[in-house]
Order: structure tokens, then sequence, then C-alpha cells
């Protein structure tokens, strides 16, 4: 077969265009090294913005004659009790809402898992990674939801990352609470769609900014926690549908902290409420904090699940699931199926405590008593002297400062569980009123 001239001319030119580039060498030669024409401060991690701050954070604590009340050692399980560092604390520094974890039912269900799928799924479930417990798991999530299906995660914050980043994009408006987890904010930024935020559950502001933007993007995502995890506070769910379905919207609604915290049964926001679980389009939650293990997962329509399923990086290229924590997790779905008790006594060691801390003058900020209650102090020094003085008492709570929180609302942040003993409840609070 005869060559074009012209066919061959111009393949002869990206020959030479390629050994001219330097750039197409994989192995450069010595002399073309350009090291050593970088600033040094580019060749160190310790010249990064966020090293720089944590070290300026530390010393700060250091001249404040204040400790470091993070990254203690606990030596046994999350529950009201720990043990950190050969001290016996009360704990309320843990998201063990229901007393799930370390249940022996949870645990025997995580030991035959073990036994039957060893300690890891061993692939992506893409590919070699799919178990019968995974599923079942799913199966089970989807009918609290009263969904047509449930995809489950390895993580709660990539869960949020994944689903935001696979499902909208640049041509689509994102809408969230002020006070939104930093995996939705992740999301949002990964997903290249415009982001915008509204007043902390002020749904008339919501209402109007999409009013005056809807129309200039294609799909609008509104998203929202069932209960916010610094605060201790929940949305109105029922506003909240309205205003989707009035502006052709998306709702979103991140149960991290509701599910087995809200509703009689703790199938979450919309128990709470009475509404109709099928208005909300994505149901989002973990598995880390009431149901006592690690992960996160999706609730909603089969449309969705399928497209995460194929879609979503940190499923498609992550390791599926743990099989002893999927077993573990759905022994403990089931538990808390079959004893509501433990919700009702969450609740009311949770009012307790928020009852206990208003009589005393503690400033509880927004809680409403469901598993969170802060106290806000003020300041950062301030919530790191309290915690550190509260440990010295055998109490563990831990202190959210700055950037975590704006300044001025510094705080401790405890979280309550359904075993706390009323008289701790009601120490903690008389302890922590005589030191502030």
């Amino acid at each position: 077969m005869r060559i074009m001239p012209k066919v061959t001319n111009n393949l002869a030119r990206r020959i030479l265009q390629r050994k001219s580039d330097p750039c197409a060498s994989q192995t450069p030669a010595p002399s073309e090294n350009t090291w050593q024409q970088v600033p040094a401060k580019f060749l160190t991690f310790e010249t990064l913005p966020a090293y720089t701050n944590m070290r300026m954070m530390q010393e700060a604590a250091r001249g404040l004659g204040i400790g470091d009340p993070f990254f203690k050692m606990h030596e046994g399980q999350a529950s009201v009790v720990t043990r950190v560092n050969g001290k016996t604390c009360t704990n309320f520094s843990h998201y063990n809402y229901l007393g799930l974890s370390g249940h022996k039912e949870v645990n025997a269900a995580a030991i035959e898992a073990i036994q039957r799928y060893g300690t890891t799924a061993g692939a992506s479930r893409l590919v070699a990674g799919e178990r019968p417990v995974q599923r079942e798991l799913e199966e089970a999530l989807a009918k609290v939801y009263d969904a047509e299906d449930a995809l489950v995660f390895v993580s709660g914050h990539a869960t949020n990352v994944s689903t935001i980043s696979t499902l909208f994009g640049p041509k689509d408006l994102v809408i969230h609470d002020q006070l939104a987890h930093n995996s939705i904010l992740e999301g949002i930024r990964l997903s290249g769609a415009t982001r915008r935020s509204f007043p902390h559950n002020n749904a008339s502001f919501l209402d109007n900014t999409l009013r005056d933007l809807r129309s200039r993007f294609e799909r609008v995502l509104i998203v929202v926690e069932g209960l916010y995890s610094m605060d201790g506070d929940i949305p109105h769910l029922p506003t909240l549908i309205a205003i989707k379905k009035r502006h052709g919207a998306f709702l979103m609604v991140d149960e991290a902290h509701s599910l087995g915290v809200l509703g009689a049964s703790g199938r979450g926001i919309a128990e709470h409420f009475d509404a109709n679980f099928k208005d909300i389009d994505i149901w989002m939650g973990t598995l880390t904090k009431a149901l006592g293990t690690c992960g996160g997962f999706i609730a909603g329509s089969k449309i969705l699940v399928d497209i995460l399923k194929y879609h979503a990086p940190g499923f498609v290229y992550s390791v599926g699931i743990s099989p002893p924590l999927a077993a573990a997790a759905l022994a403990a779905l089931k538990v808390m199926q079959r004893e509501p008790e433990r919700i009702m006594r969450l609740r009311q060691n949770s009012q307790a405590f928020l009852d206990y801390a208003r009589k005393l003058g503690l400033n509880t900020g927004l809680s409403q008593g469901f598993s969170i209650v802060p106290i806000i102090v003020g300041s950062s020094k301030k919530a790191v002297q309290l915690s550190n003085e509260l440990y010295e008492r055998n109490i563990n709570v831990q202190p959210i400062i700055y950037p975590g929180v704006e300044e001025q609302v510094a705080r401790l942040r405890f979280f309550l569980s359904c075993d706390h003993q009323d008289e701790d409840l009601k120490k903690t609070c008389q302890t922590l009123k005589g030191l502030i």
C-alpha cells in the first residue's frame, strides 16, 4: 500500500516535535534537573499553612499554660465510662448513643462474619468485594427509609463527598445550611457546582434565595442535617419539603447524628415529624454513631443508587465495607428496632442533662436535648482549660475550638447515651458550674 506524502510528512513532524519536547522523555538527563532553582520553602512540608498554623496554636497553648486535650489514649471500648491513660472517667465524648458498640449480639455478629469472610472484602465491590452481608445491610437500611435501595460506603465522610460530587456539576447549584459538615462542603467543591449557604435553619432565607436563583441553574440540591452535631438542634423538615417542591429542587438530609436518635423507633427526622420519607430525594447516614460501627450509606431511588454504584469514586475505587463491620451494623440495627426503649432512655438522659445545665445558668446554645448538648464558654482558651480541669476530676469531654467553631462560641460538646446514669449527669453539670 502506497503511503501518501502528506500523511508521511505529518507523522514525521509529530515524531520530531515529540523528540524536541523535554517533557516527552521519561528519564531526563542529569543536566536537565531544575530542583536547584526551586525556592527552599517549596521543598518541605514545614512551610505549608496547615503546619505553621498548627505550630502557632501549639505554641500559644504552651505559652498560656494549657495542655493539649486532643489525641488522648482510650484503653477500652467507647462507652459511658472510659479509661484514659489509666484514669477511669465518665465519658461524654463518644457517639455510642444507644450503647450498641460492644453489645453482645453486635460483637457476636462481627465475630461470626470474621470466621466466615475474614476481616476484609479484599477488593472493590464492583469487581470481587461483594458479600451477602453487605446487601443484607443495605436492604435493611432501605426499609428504614422506605426507600427502593441503599448503598453502603466505607466512610461517612467519603459518602457525602462522593455522592454530591458524582451527582452534580458546574451547571448546578448546591445550597446548604451554614453549619453543614465539612464532608458536604468538600463534596460541593469537587462537584464544581455553584455553592450558596443560608443562615442556620433560616427557611425563609432559603426560600427567597431559590426564588432569585433557581432559573439560572439546571439541577439544584438543598442539603441539611437531621441533627446538627455542633449545636444539637434540628431543622423543620416539613418546611424544607415544601420549599424543595416549590422550586423544583432535590433535598438531601444527612442523618449521621439523627438515625437512632429522632423518632419513636429511631428512624430519624422524617419519623420525628411524621413526614413522607419519599419526599426526601437523598438520605445519607452513617454507621458510626447509633449503630456503633464504621461507614456511611445513601438511601433513595434505585436509579440514584445505581448511578452511585457505578460512578461514585468513594465506592467504585474503594475496597468494599469490611464484612465484620457490615454484620455488626446490621445486628445493631436489629437491636435498635427490637428495643425502642433505648431511644427513649437516650431522650430522657439528653433532656435531663439539658435541664440540669440550664437551671445552673450554663449556656446550652441551640440544643434541643437530642443526644448533643454544647456548653458555650466563649473562648478557645477557656474551652481547653475546662476540658483539662474536668479530666482531672474524672470527666472526659472534648472542647470545640476555633476554627471548628467561631471563637466567641467555643464550647464543650457533650454527647449523651442511653446508658448514662442520672446522678452522673447532675454531678457533671454541678462540677462544670463550679469551674466556670
